[in-house]
């Protein structure tokens, strides 16, 4: 039984494998599987990958270093890959594959019919990449190389994560192998073997913060920002997308926490509004201990498991970057399941 186990573990290359969240995702689903390499150029990253895996799978890589041949030899039947978004945000001007970020992506494109023994392949990028060029070669090349493919446009909100992050998600197999749901189905389908996911704020927010000061709203945020940040409280059901610029920019980029309820917050957000004076307006404010979520909690809207943690040299500042980079976990370990 061991032996025939063995023989139908995955095999897997995780490209662009940042801290390591579809391998988590992999873990969700009970798959049998092995991380044969895992490549990223981001150290920091590479590190806290490290750190919660506890081997050396992971390596500072270009993914342009990759050939063919070099992937055959890795006898791997599984890639698994996060590429570069900002070539297709607004923050990156939507420079699509001229931006120089899409070339590790563009050239494993161009390896997708050097690559006979890879039979899935799981891409995940930004809402907005399935209108980009890169994503029309990435599907042009796909077919090519004798895949089909299934497009997702996906939130974990969808699925009751209390957070909002659309992702594009496209699953190739080799031709022949069927889907298990149309685009549309997938998060209709129970997926109650991954766990219920409540979905409150409230059961991911640490009691006992350690240094709560790293988490408060400077002064000027709450005077100037609080009035169009997305505040969460404890019977909250959704939080917004956060991103690798959560703290540095005050809006648009994740939610922000309230402990009072939100009638309480209501009452008292509304009192400090119609205060002309500024100390006594900031004064209320800072009543209401608004503050950011911390890396802890915005890993568990991503639904990174419990015993996922970063290294104690790792800032607060690099915590949000790299998770403002990643996936969420719960969804693609539902995307997972077409491995079975």
């Amino acid at each position: 039984m061991e032996s025939k186990t063995m023989e139908n573990k995955r095999r897997v290359l995780e490209l662009f494998s940042g801290i390591g969240g579809m391998r988590m995702a992999l873990e969700l689903t009970g798959i049998p599987f092995t991380i044969v390499s895992a490549i990223d150029v981001n150290p920091i990253a590479n590190t806290v990958y490290s750190h919660n895996f506890g081997d050396k799978t992971v390596r500072n890589g270009n993914v342009l270093s990759l050939s063919g041949e070099k992937i055959s030899q890795l006898n791997v039947d599984t890639i698994l890959m996060s590429p570069p978004c900002q070539p297709f945000t607004r923050n990156g001007k939507f420079n699509d594959i001229n931006d120089r970020r899409t070339d590790p992506f563009k050239h494993i494109c161009d390896l997708l019919d050097q690559i006979p023994l890879v039979n899935f392949i799981l891409m995940e990028n930004v809402k907005g990449f399935e209108k980009s060029q890169a994503c029309q070669m990435f599907k042009s090349r796909l077919e090519e190389a004798g895949f089909h493919y299934q497009e997702y446009i996906l939130s974990p909100h969808q699925f009751g994560v209390p957070n909002t992050r659309h992702r594009y998600y496209g699953i190739a197999k080799r031709k022949g192998v069927g889907f298990k749901w149309k685009s549309e189905e997938i998060a209709a389908q129970q997926h109650d073997d991954f766990g219920v996911h409540e979905t409150k704020i409230g059961t991911v927010v640490e009691t006992q913060l350690e240094q709560p000061e790293l988490y408060a709203l400077k002064s000027a945020t709450l005077l100037k920002h609080l009035l169009v940040m997305d505040v969460c409280t404890m019977e909250s059901t959704n939080s917004m997308c956060f991103t690798k610029a959560y703290t540095h920019y005050a809006e648009g980029t994740g939610s922000v926490f309230c402990p009072l309820a939100k009638e309480e917050f209501d009452k008292m957000f509304s009192h400090a509004m119609n205060t002309e004076d500024d100390d006594r307006k900031l004064a209320l404010l800072q009543e209401l201990r608004v503050r950011y979520f911390t890396p802890k909690e915005v890993a568990r809207l991503m639904s990174f498991p419990e015993h996922f943690n970063f290294p104690d040299n790792v800032t607060v500042k690099q915590r949000y970057r790299l998770l403002g980079n990643s996936i969420n976990v719960f969804v693609v370990g539902v995307l997972l399941k077409e491995l079975q």
